[in-house]
Order: structure tokens, then C-alpha cells, then sequence
């Protein structure tokens, strides 16, 4: 079977590089945007745009659900269980102050997939084990403006999961100032999977940078 017309737990298994985005209003180039990264190896696009009331935000995951049809990959959204049984979406991600997992399954239903954030090691034990739980990201790695203030556990949250949840059991993502420069230092602590967001969203070509970065995790 292709990678596209696998069913969205196996993508989500094969997938490597996951980008969150806005809706790219200030560039007008969203479905551009998309194109080249989904082109170039993103396997899961989530919008994230924080402020967005529903309507904005569905008509925009519109686009983002287009392109990722078109190439085969996953969408996913971030928060809101109403947006994402609204838009239909692949992924629900949530994080540690959001919806518990088991009121956005009676939500969303069973078969979207469903993502946590974890900060902490514990929060790591929970998400690797919990009943309705898909993949779990760990982080921040690196201090990011996407959520500042947050404290950056660093990259022994990451050697943490990577002990914890070995390639083949529930897949996670490293996540936080990732980009091609420092990505050598989260596979080297265990991770196969990274999440991104200015490695990509502020890339001079982003369809070649996403390529980069998805040869380095295949590689």
C-alpha cells in the first residue's frame, strides 16, 4: 500500500517531521506555503493560531485539509474538539490544560488520532500509557517564542522518552526550536520524530528546508 492510501494510525506511525502554522495571513501565500512543504517531506501539518474564533479557523483548515489530501499527509488540529469534528481532521492535539482525553473521545468520536503535550517526566509516564492517546510530544527542547515563558525541559526529556517509549511502541515527537542546525543533537538523544515551526514558517525556500529536514530523520 502507498503512503497515501495508508489510513491515518499508519501514516501517523511512518511520519517523521510535523509542522504547526498559522494561516500564513500576513505572507496571502497559505496554499503555496502548503504545497511546497507537504512537497517536501511534512507528514503532519497542525494549525495553530492562537485567537482564531471557529468560523476563521475552519474556513482556514479548509485550505490546510485541501493540500494535505492532495498530498497524502495528516492534518491536524490543535485544542478545540468542536473544530476538529467540524473540520473533520486526522489528529486532535492537545495540551495538558486542554480537554481531558476522554471527553474529546466521546467528541470526536474514536477514530481521529490524539496527541498530548508533555513537559515533564511524568506527564511523559501518563501519555505513554493512557487509554485514547495516539503520540505524545515532549518539550519545549530549546526555549521558542511560540510559547514563551514556558521553561525548556531540554534534551533529557527527550532521552527520557526515548527510553521510555522505544521506536515501535507509541510514536512521540521532540518539539521546540528544532531546526537543521541542532537536529543532530535530538536524534542523538533518541528522538525519531520532531515537531517544527520557524524551521519552516520562516525558511527562505520552505519546500527545500522541509526536504532537508526530512532527509536528516529518514537519513
Amino acid at each position: 500500500m502507498s503512503p497515501a492510501a495508508a489510513g491515518p494510525r499508519a501514516k501517523l506511525a511512518d511520519a517523521r517531521l510535523y509542522l504547526c502554522c498559522d494561516a500564513r495571513e500576513k505572507q496571502g501565500d497559505l496554499p503555496q506555503f502548503l504545497d511546497a512543504v507537504l512537497g517536501g517531506g511534512v507528514d503532519i501539518v497542525q494549525l495553530r493560531q492562537k485567537g482564531m474564533e471557529a468560523r476563521q479557523e475552519l474556513a482556514a483548515l479548509e485550505v490546510f485539509a485541501d493540500a494535505c489530501q492532495r498530498h497524502g499527509k495528516l492534518l491536524a488540529v490543535n485544542d478545540r474538539a468542536d473544530v476538529a469534528l467540524g473540520a473533520g481532521s486526522d489528529i486532535l492535539h492537545l495540551g495538558q490544560d486542554d480537554l481531558p482525553v476522554s471527553l474529546a473521545r466521546r467528541i470526536i468520536g474514536e477514530n481521529p488520532i490524539i496527541g498530548r503535550s508533555c513537559h515533564a517526566e511524568e506527564e511523559v509516564d501518563e501519555a505513554a500509557l493512557a487509554d485514547g492517546v495516539d503520540y505524545f510530544c515532549t518539550g519545549p527542547v530549546w526555549p521558542t517564542p511560540t510559547k514563551p515563558g514556558r521553561p525548556a525541559p531540554g534534551l533529557s526529556l527527550v532521552e527520557y522518552a526515548a527510553l521510555l517509549a522505544p521506536e515501535g511502541s507509541r510514536p512521540w515527537f521532540a518539539i521546540g526550536g528544532i531546526d537543521a542546525g541542532n537536529l543532530g543533537e535530538v536524534l542523538a538523544a533518541g528522538a525519531r520524530r520532531v515537531v517544527v515551526v520557524r524551521a519552516l514558517t520562516e525558511a527562505a525556500d520552505p519546500g527545500a528546508a522541509a526536504a532537508e529536514l526530512s532527509g536528516m530523520l529518514r537519513g
